[in-house]
């Protein structure tokens, strides 16, 4: 089972921009898709983006144009660069490696606040 840690979550003002990581304990030259959830309070978990390793990229309407999704295999970790920040954005995000496999980070709380 893979090992994950996210990290650089926060509170920030909305406007603002955070960038969230994501390391795995083992190489992520191994899989394909991998991406970021979201799940905000009272709501179901969502996914946010996701990134093949070829470099396709998708994501939510909702995120489309502000979040950017990476990754870097050399080091095992991907990356959300999340700008123009917005209170909706407020969740606990989760990275998901491989893509829909039950390999979950422990999450970090992003709080956007207006």
């Amino acid at each position: 089972q893979v090992q994950l840690v996210e990290s650089g979550g926060g509170l920030v003002q909305a406007g603002g921009s955070l960038r969230l990581s994501c390391t795995a304990s083992t190489s992520t030259y191994r899989f394909n898709a991998i991406g970021w959830h979201r799940q905000a309070p009272g709501k179901q978990r969502e996914l946010v983006a996701s990134t093949s390793y070829t470099g396709v990229t998708n994501y939510a309407d909702s995120v489309k144009g502000r979040f950017t999704i990476s990754r870097n295999n050399a080091k095992s970790t991907m990356y959300l660069q999340m700008n123009s920040l917005k209170p909706e954005d407020t969740a606990v995000y989760y990275c998901n490696v491989p893509l829909n496999s039950p390999n979950w980070g422990q999450g970090t709380q992003v709080t956007v606040s207006s």
